[in-house]
């Protein structure tokens, strides 16, 4: 069935996006998951190139496309084009200087990663959800203990996020893994898990989460999009966008956001 007008912005996207995830079927839930999960790729792609990457026919993009309220492709790739255009700078030559040497060489690598980071936290900027993020924060303050977990390319987040509540006086637990102890016993009432989790989702952060939302304790979701597996469990769920390099996911927009978090929460419990 499709939608009787197309989304005006990203923010809207997103949230028709999430909303239709669970009824569509099997093709068309896979190219909602690959578009949420490579949003900052839609104003550079073609439909052939994101039909390969969702394991879909362009025909099946397409139909995605009109159920989300557009007449085709073409003008669900302006609205992106129109929204992120704007604030792009010319980093090209910067760049371009930057590499030098071959494409493999170290510099080259480091420019590579410089500018994955720097669209991140631009994104970051542009696409913030401020009420999930003070829901996010009303949840954790009021929490007896905030467990946080995250395994995997999250778990420099989840450190560094239970490394500032210890700096802010947050009561807190790091779930790392070690020993393959879970200690999924240390949920208590009163206390709040941290779950993050990007693509590839982690089954261990997934299980915890629904563990903790099953004992009755909020979970706040720190993941990719809004159709990640991780928002089922999840009281508030607060997305952050990073571009990928390789097969290496960017985390500089991640950790400006934990770092957000924590002392936020920490202003919080404080009366501040």
């Amino acid at each position: 069935m499709e939608m009787k007008t197309a989304p005006a912005t990203v923010d809207e996207f997103r949230q028709r996006l999430a909303e239709l995830a669970d009824t569509l079927p099997k093709r068309l839930r896979q190219c909602a998951d690959h578009i949420a999960a490579n949003i900052d790729r839609i104003a550079v792609s073609t439909v052939a190139e994101l039909a390969a990457g969702a394991d879909v026919p362009p025909s099946a993009l397409m139909r995605f496309c009109q159920i989300m309220g557009f007449s085709g492709f073409s003008e669900m790739q302006k609205m992106f084009r129109d929204a992120y255009s704007p604030g792009f700078p010319d980093y090209a030559t910067r760049l371009q200087n930057l590499r030098g040497g071959a494409n493999g060489s170290p510099a080259a690598l480091l420019a590579e990663f410089v500018e994955a980071g720097r669209a991140s936290l631009e994104m970051l900027a542009k696409s913030a959800d401020e009420a999930a993020l003070e829901q996010a924060v009303a949840l954790l303050s009021r929490a007896e203990t905030v467990h946080v977990a995250g395994f995997r390319r999250a778990f420099p987040v989840a450190s560094y996020l239970s490394y500032v509540f210890d700096k802010m006086s947050v009561p807190s637990m790091l779930h790392d893994g070690v020993g393959k102890l879970d200690h999924r016993h240390a949920l208590r009432q009163g206390d709040a898990l941290v779950a993050i989790t990007f693509t590839p989702y982690s089954e261990e952060t997934l299980t915890m989460a629904a563990d903790a939302q099953a004992r009755g304790l909020p979970v706040v979701a720190l993941t990719d999009n809004l159709t990640s597996p991780l928002a089922r469990h999840a009281a508030a769920v607060v997305t952050v966008p990073e571009v990928d390099f390789g097969a290496f996911r960017s985390l500089s927009a991640t950790i400006a956001l934990a770092l957000a978090l924590a002392v936020a929460v920490g202003t919080a419990r404080d009366g501040g």
